[in-house]
């Protein structure tokens, strides 16, 4: 039946018609209340497009560094700094406000953001050091040092695991062999 174009009906009804198949209890049931059918995209589908999609691109361009600086959560409820720049321009625009002086005043908050964000964890240091603590991890590590931080346990391992040793060594030991060879090749 896979050779057949059409769905479960239409294949079904083909079979029964060319007297292939006997008919089915279902059938009857099943033309009176066909499936639901859904549009074929033909391959293509269409870009989404959101309107503060111009402001995010804008962003960035102002801000490049801020793509590995502030990391998106997949699994975090909080939109990206992009995003929500992109929005307060809507907003500001909304209420009438130039989008010039909308994107000078959600950059300028922004800014106003991270440097408040500096300072609380510059704060939450000095607090440590004056209780005579160790300082607490930053809670706004960018994305880069937050991957580094995952990474350290497996770049330390490497140098500790007893079979990627063992797999040096042998490396170590082949490459010797290979250059004494080399050598005494060369040497005749």
């Amino acid at each position: 039946m896979s050779f057949m174009k059409g769905d479960l009906l239409t294949k079904t009804r083909k079979l029964v018609k060319g007297l292939a198949k006997a008919k089915p209890l279902w059938l009857k049931a099943m033309e009176e209340n066909p499936p639901v059918t859904f549009p074929r995209t033909n391959g293509k589908s269409e870009r989404i497009s959101l309107p503060e999609d111009v402001y995010v691109k804008k962003f960035f361009q102002k801000h490049p560094d801020s793509l590995h600086e502030d990391p998106i959560r997949f699994s975090g409820t909080d939109p990206p700094p992009a995003r929500i720049f992109g929005w307060r321009v809507l907003e500001l625009k909304e209420q009438g406000v130039s989008e010039e002086e909308a994107v000078a005043v959600a950059d300028m908050e922004y800014q106003q953001k991270r440097k408040a964000r500096k300072a609380a964890y510059k704060r939450l240091k000095e607090i440590a050091r004056l209780q005579g603590e160790k300082p607490p991890p930053n809670p706004y590590p960018s994305a880069i040092k937050e991957i580094q931080a995952e990474e350290r346990k497996y770049v330390q391992e490497r140098f500790n695991d007893p079979s990627i040793l063992e797999i040096v060594q042998r490396l170590k030991d082949e490459r010797f062999a290979f250059m004494q060879e080399r050598r005494k090749a060369g040497g005749w």
